[in-house]
């Protein structure tokens, strides 16, 4: 292939001042401009670059040959997501991987002079640093850490936001630099402002802020020359309080509306839930799917369910702890499961410049699933978010490549009841012919297996 051909140009790189990103079909390439070309090329090349590229911390990347250009080839991460489709959980571990990075990068005379969460994906339930040209070479006079006012804005704010204050993750959305001190500092007690981590985070700049805008701003502040030992000991320190204030920051444990549900639906007995795993099982181990969707995916049985059977894994899920429950199990495990806080109903919209610089959820999910699981999911969307059927199955069918499971809940069960909310009458036309109707315009059910609950699981395979 011609590199300078590249077919697309990726919009969330228009700001990057060495080089751009551009999609090929299921190839990345970045193109480095010229003036940049040496030192990325070099930093590649350099043993530290490859060590984290063999440990998957930093994208795999292959330096290609061009006459005009320097281009690269990076690993395609199957399934691209952004900050606030992220649990907690992944979050601090992203930011710790960030810290890790800065300061291995030291120790070969690098720095990282960007540190946002923007600069990771993850590749199953585990971060991996894809902005290759977020490194340059350490000014070894310089104590200060460019990047370290962005990270505390892009990482220690908003979960210092999410953990003191409630604010979902997701607001981050519409912050892409992230928060400030003065953003939370209203929102704070007077003794949470001045508990650790706020204190450093929040009160102390508050504090410099406002001297600072009494006085004559020095715009040679950060040129000043310290001694190597001084500098590197000082940027040492930076990389550990900043570690340390992320891991203080303790996430909250407790239970949400749905974090709790597999072991308290009573309308599921041990029966049920023994018939509907073999089942999904059985389908899995017959069709084989390379990549599977999980929509609404809980705290994730289906999910490893499908990851013992060779699949890996996207879960959507919207509730915040059940998906971060889904995703600490993943990692302890090793799983090839990447839960996100996601809503089938409520996908994330594209936004950023032109609202094309961050890609939306489905615009990522068009057809890259070999399979997709809808199970216990279906009531909801038709009765909780007033979903249209047909809406629903042409929205399944733009994401499927061939296969999904289903679970059809009938309108005497307990949960079906209870979402009506005293409007049986609306949803009396919702039995499961008017579902195989639905379903028989874009696809076909090629299995079924009604469960002792009178619950029904189907195996559909999508037509055209």
């Amino acid at each position: 292939m011609n590199v300078e051909g590249a077919a697309s140009i990726l919009n969330s790189t228009f700001r990057d001042p060495q080089g751009r990103l551009h999609q090929d079909g299921e190839r990345i390439l970045r193109e480095i401009f010229s003036e940049h070309a040496d030192q990325v090329i070099g930093w590649i090349k350099s043993p530290l670059a490859q060590k984290w590229i063999a440990e998957r911390r930093l994208i795999p990347t292959t330096i290609l040959e061009s006459k005009r250009d320097t281009w690269l080839e990076h690993e395609r991460i199957f399934f691209p997501t952004y900050p606030w489709e992220w649990t907690p959980g992944q979050w601090k571990t992203a930011g710790e991987l960030t810290l890790d990075l800065c300061s291995e990068s030291l120790e070969s005379g690098l720095i990282l002079k960007d540190a946002t969460p923007l600069n990771v994906l993850f590749s199953g339930p585990s971060p991996i640093f894809v902005d290759v040209l977020s490194f340059e070479t350490q000014d070894k006079k310089s104590p200060i850490w460019i990047a370290y006012a962005q990270f505390v804005r892009t990482f220690l704010l908003p979960i210092a936001a999410y953990v003191y204050l409630g604010w979902p993750l997701a607001a981050v959305q519409q912050r892409r630099d992230g928060y400030e001190p003065s953003d939370l500092a209203p929102w704070l007690t007077f003794r949470q402002r001045w508990t650790y981590p706020l204190r450093s985070l929040v009160a102390v700049p508050m504090l410099l802020e406002k001297k600072a805008g009494n006085e004559k701003a020095d715009p040679l502040r950060h040129k000043r020359e310290f001694s190597e030992e001084i500098s590197a000991a000082t940027l040492q320190r930076t990389l550990r309080s900043s570690r340390k204030a992320l891991q203080s920051l303790e996430l909250p444990e407790q239970s949400s509306r749905w974090s709790r549900y597999v072991e308290t639906a009573d309308h599921y007995g041990s029966e049920d839930h023994s018939a509907k795993q073999e089942f999904v099982r059985r389908c899995l181990e017959e069709i084989k799917p390379e990549k599977v969707l999980d929509v609404g995916a809980n705290t994730g049985v289906y999910s490893r369910v499908a990851a013992k059977c060779g699949s890996d894994v996207v879960a959507w899920d919207p509730d915040v702890r059940a998906s971060d429950l889904n995703w600490k199990r993943a990692y302890d495990e090793k799983l090839p499961i990447l839960p996100l806080v996601a809503d089938f109903a409520r996908p994330t919209p594209s936004v950023g410049w032109r609202n094309g610089e961050c890609s939306s959820l489905l615009s990522r999910a068009a057809c890259r699933f070999d399979c997709v699981l809808m199970l216990g999911v279906l009531h909801h969307l038709l009765i909780s978010d007033r979903i249209p059927l047909q809406e629903i199955v042409e929205q399944l069918w733009g994401i499927t490549k061939r296969w999904a499971v289903l679970e059809w809940v009938p309108k005497d069960d307990s949960q079906f009841i209870g979402l009506c909310r005293g409007r049986e009458e609306l949803y009396r036309h919702l039995d499961e012919s008017f579902f195989a109707e639905a379903m028989e315009t874009r696809f076909s059910i090629r299995s079924r297996q009604r469960l002792p609950n009178g619950r029904t699981l189907m195996l559909a395979e999508k037509i055209g």
